[in-house]
């Protein structure tokens, strides 16, 4: 059978190399190739014969060690793509060339070159076998060559949608690709995606590949320290001899109001406790004791603290000790709440809800007055409001929506079902409703209303106690966390409108909940703080006090518990501050737990080892979180 084929031939005379194209036909029987146009039979070697393209090209190709037939794919290649057999291969004339070192990697882009010139010639006859051919290829080497034909801007930009998998694998191609893969624009952009580092810029590291690693690493192992219980705990100071009333906290700055009418503050992230006391502003007939402190909150930038009397003061954390504003009701007040971020006040007292912001000019105004026909039990300002702020009042069975445009909008109202807790976001407000239960069959639910819009979205849970917390801001996206008297903590998707898990927690309801990506803290009415898997649905840990917990914070390493009693004046209470110890069980206490890696060592000593011991009150030897009870 004859076959016309290709030939590639090697000059012997010199030792050079000149490639010569010939027509052959047949083959010797002496198990060489005839070369007809030197006119002899040139030996192959067996183990070329053994090899030859008889099967799929992809099936010749193998790993392990480069042999010289295997370096010479673009050889392997034609014959392929022509479709010799092993028995009529005169195409490949070896002549006085040996398959040796010499004829490696090198020649490779050469004897491609060549080839493809040679199958032009055939290209009318097969161009199916010619397309094949680059097709293979492409698939052999995975390395297109655009990143020579693109400019690098253009590469780049195209590199920008590959994740850090795919990048790696990139940087394995080649030099060129490997420069492209680690350029410090994409890490970057990688870095800023997962959150990290996210107040840097470009030119704050040398090698942002190396800052997401670390970044990444420290996230490993804060997870492990939070799951195992590695860190330190410190318990903050309360005010000697009174009894706390609330804590609030921001990114772990703590601000408490006691019984004594002070307001301390401690900034975690220093791990200082020689907390500074916010002092109030004193009119002239202020003489004599102190009112309690009712509400403290605090964002960034201001700290605000509501008393017994009707008076409302806030500092700013910049200026000092001193009130930069104060202002009074006349009755007593029911709810505060702060902005998240910027300097706007809400306060209810009786049937009246009152906005207090600083001007253009930086002076103290009333921004709006409400009037509303119930007391109000819980009040939250919106989020990320541009304009005039947005207030959202629960009013025993109606949520008012207040806006100054608008100011007697009410979002949702049924008689004789109160609202038990309330949480908004920028664009939504979630809150529970207690329904007349077993009478008409209807359990209580957790209602979800479209800020903007001010309809109902959705409607979860199916519950015959009462939902005491929610928390929808700090939830994750599309993720809402809630507390119930029935003793269960219960996750739902706000797509679905399911209860995603339902962990049985607290013996006396729960009274405070937080949650995360991966976790759960709760705080229960008797003292129980438990941190969950939320996934497994599994506890991790507990602690415990004696007092209800009333407040909960947590970010990446630090978290934040506030057990404040019920009874501000107890029974049988001593009436003078010089017995120390006879209070203890009534004052309520504050744990600030630390799991940071990067703690440095004076801050991981322990704090009866870096008292002074001038102080009269005792000492917490709670050595890694692990016993609750050791304080004298």
């Amino acid at each position: 059978m004859e076959v016309a084929a290709l030939g590639l031939a090697a000059a012997a005379e010199g030792g050079g190399r000149d490639w010569g194209l010939a027509e052959q036909r047949g083959a010797s029987s002496e198990g060489g190739v005839m070369d007809t146009a030197w006119g002899r039979a040139t030996p192959v070697p067996q183990a070329l014969v053994q090899t030859w393209p008889t099967k799929r090209v992809e099936e010749t190709i193998r790993p392990g060690p480069i042999t010289p037939w295997q370096s010479n794919a673009p050889l392997r290649l034609l014959h392929g793509a022509v479709g010799l057999d092993c028995c009529a291969c005169t195409g490949l004339s070896v002549g006085s060339l040996s398959f040796d070192d010499t004829f490696g990697y090198a020649q490779t882009d050469q004897v491609l070159l060549v080839g493809l010139l040679l199958l032009s010639s055939c290209a009318l006859k097969k161009p199916n076998k010619l397309f094949s051919l680059f097709s293979f290829q492409n698939e052999i080497n995975e390395v297109p060559f655009f990143d020579i034909q693109l400019p690098y801007e253009l590469a780049l930009k195209i590199f920008q949608y590959l994740g850090k998998t795919e990048l790696g694998r990139c940087a394995q191609v080649s030099r060129t690709w490997k420069v492209l893969a680690e350029d410090e624009v994409l890490w970057y952009r990688l870095c800023q995606q997962e959150g990290y580092l996210l107040d840097t810029s470009i030119s704050d590291h040398s090698c942002w590949k190396l800052a997401l690693k670390n970044c990444r690493a420290r996230e490993r192992t804060l997870k492990t320290n939070w799951k195992n219980r590695i860190g330190a705990v410190s318990q903050l100071q309360y005010e000697l001899g009174k009894i706390l009333c609330d804590v609030h906290s921001c990114d772990g700055v703590v601000i408490a109001g006691y019984t004594s009418g002070e307001v301390r503050l401690w900034d975690t992230r220093t791990w200082d406790y020689t907390a500074p006391i916010l002092e109030p502003m004193h009119g002239p007939g202020d003489a004599g004791p102190q009112p309690h402190v009712s509400f403290v909150r605090i964002n960034s930038s201001l700290a605000v603290a509501a008393y017994e009397d009707g008076i409302v003061s806030v500092w700013n954390l910049m200026f000092g000790r001193e009130p930069i504003h104060r202002y009074q009701h006349n009755q007593r007040i029911q709810a505060l709440a702060l902005a998240s971020e910027g300097a706007t006040v809400a306060t209810a007292s009786g049937f009246e809800v009152k906005v207090e912001s600083p001007n253009d000019r930086g002076f103290w105004q009333t921004t709006a007055t409400f009037e509303i026909q119930k007391l109000v039990n819980f009040l939250n300002l919106v989020p990320d409001v541009m304009g005039s702020p947005v207030t959202v009042a629960a009013a025993e069975d109606i949520v008012y929506l207040l806006k100054t445009e608008d100011p007697g909008k009410i979002l949702h109202s049924v008689y004789g079902q109160p609202v038990t807790c309330l949480d908004v976001s920028a664009h939504e407000a979630a809150f529970g409703v207690k329904t007349f239960g077993w009478l008409l069959n209807e359990p209580n639910q957790i209602l979800l209303y479209n800020l903007e819009t001010s309809q109902c979205l959705k409607k979860m849970g199916n519950s015959i106690g009462d939902f005491t917390c929610v928390n929808l801001q700090n939830s994750p996206p599309n993720m809402l966390v809630t507390g119930n008297k029935d003793r269960r903590v219960r996750v739902f998707d706000l797509r679905k409108s399911e209860s995603l898990c339902s962990l049985y927690a607290h013996q006396l309801g729960v009274s405070a909940v937080q949650m995360d990506d991966w976790k759960i803290v709760s705080g229960g009415e008797e003292g129980l703080v438990c941190v969950w898997d939320q996934r497994m649905g599994t506890k991790l840990w507990e602690m415990h006090a004696r007092h209800p917990v009333r407040h909960v914070w947590f970010n990446s390493h630090s978290l934040i518990t506030a057990n404040i009693p019920d009874e501000k004046t107890p029974r049988g209470a001593s009436i003078t501050d010089d017995d120390l110890t006879a209070h203890r069980k009534h004052r309520g206490i504050i744990y600030a737990y630390e799991f940071s890696v990067d703690q440095l060592a004076v801050e991981s000593i322990l704090p009866i080892c870096r008292s002074s011991y001038d102080e009269v009150t005792g000492y917490n030897y709670n050595i890694g979180l692990a016993v609750p009870y050791d304080n004298i």
